[in-house]
């Protein structure tokens, strides 16, 4: 853990950040708050929990991509997993249905990529998906689909790779959160904006 950390200071050290003047409060709360994540041991874990509502979280010591963007979110005021509860609950034919639900599920459903897509394209912005890396903003979200079809969420970090200029991500793809080089690594299915 301390030669991680030792690894991510060394690496913001050596990487120019974006102007924090360009970035409204919010946005730099939200990076600072997915940015903490990195600090936390998390084995990657997307079991099935019945978990609390609202505000429920699975143990702090698990998690995936998701719950690393519920978490940051949470940090800063918004309940991902009441919102799109709600929303489901109300507009459930308007989300996907891989699953085989039958109903809004409030223990899984903000833990589930395409969930939190469906619901960024009803209540956020959805952005032009770009090969330039300067097309992305500190804070905002990104989907890809990475080998197997399986669907990835990062969050647009506010340091940039000196040698092209691309945003890091911040991010949980199986080693646990991590603020990485990543962001034209797979195919990007979704990028999104979502302030409330």
């Amino acid at each position: 853990m301390i030669r991680r950390m030792v690894k991510y200071m060394a690496l913001l050290l050596a990487l120019p950040a974006q102007s924090f003047a360009t970035l409204d409060g919010f946005d730099v709360d939200l990076i600072a708050a997915a940015r903490e994540r990195t600090s936390h041991a998390v084995t990657y874990d997307g079991s099935y929990m019945a978990i609390a509502y609202p505000m429920g979280d699975v143990p702090s010591h698990i998690g995936v991509c998701t719950d690393l963007i519920v978490r940051s979110y949470r940090s800063v005021g918004i309940d991902l997993q009441q919102l799109v509860h709600e929303d489901m609950t109300e507009n459930f034919n308007s989300y996907p249905k891989r699953w085989g639900l039958r109903r809004p599920d409030h223990n899984i459903d903000h833990r589930r990529v395409p969930n939190l897509q469906t619901f960024f394209e009803r209540y956020g912005k959805t952005l032009k998906i770009s090969s330039k890396g300067s097309d992305y903003r500190a804070g905002d979200l990104v989907t890809w689909m990475l080998p197997g079809n399986l669907p990835h969420i990062g969050l647009v970090s506010d340091v940039t790779v000196s040698d092209h200029g691309d945003p890091l991500i911040i991010h949980n793809i199986g080693r646990g959160p991590a603020e990485e080089d990543i962001l034209f690594s797979y195919p990007i299915t979704g990028h999104y904006r979502f302030k409330k």
